[in-house]
């Protein structure tokens, strides 16, 4: 087997050993790629923002103040804490309670966190006459579903069913001021 010699000129007779010129090429080229690459992550960093989310840790610490006020008080409900896209977290359901509670608890709580209000504002529009609320898909017009805000934005919503309207709201509260104050 004959080894033949390097038919082009460009290449270095020695590898592994680049000329100026060479050298200046390849620090180029690799400007030409990383540069736009951090300024593609720069832009993008830009069009991103942080934001506070509740945790499961979050919800279960809701739901224990909540629990604490609904046993105090002998009440037996249920308790539902949802993100705020209205998806299930945490769900506790306490012994005895009627089982459409469980159903009801996290449709008060995904309304709350869907239309970023309490849900006894649909319940009053309702009471005022408003009967279109009806027709809001997603809306529940039964007091007992509470926002969880921080910062100004809802991350966040807790649903209570079991007893009465009132009640759920006074319970999904206890849970709020809980991680208000955690």
């Amino acid at each position: 087997m004959q080894i033949l010699p390097a038919v082009h000129a460009d290449i270095p007779a020695r590898r592994g050993i680049l000329s100026p010129q060479e050298e200046r090429g390849k620090v180029t080229r690799a400007g030409l790629i990383v540069f736009p690459l951090l300024f593609a992550l720069t832009t993008m960093a830009a069009d991103l923002t942080e934001k506070k989310a509740l945790t499961l840790a979050g919800a279960k610490h809701i739901a224990a103040a909540a629990e604490a006020e609904a046993v105090k008080n002998n009440w037996n409900v249920v308790i539902a804490v949802v993100d705020e896209g209205g998806y299930l977290i945490y769900l506790q359901k306490m012994d005895d309670v009627q089982i459409a509670s469980v159903d009801i608890a996290q449709r008060k709580a995904r309304s709350a966190a869907l239309f970023r209000r309490p849900t006894k504002a649909f319940e009053e529009q309702l009471a005022g006459g408003r009967v279109s609320v009806l027709k809001l898909e997603g809306a529940m017009p039964m007091e007992g579903g509470l926002p969880v805000i921080v910062d100004g934005k809802v991350i966040g919503a807790v649903g209570v069913s079991g007893v009465t309207s009132q009640q759920d709201a006074q319970i999904a509260k206890a849970g709020l001021d809980a991680l208000a104050a955690k």
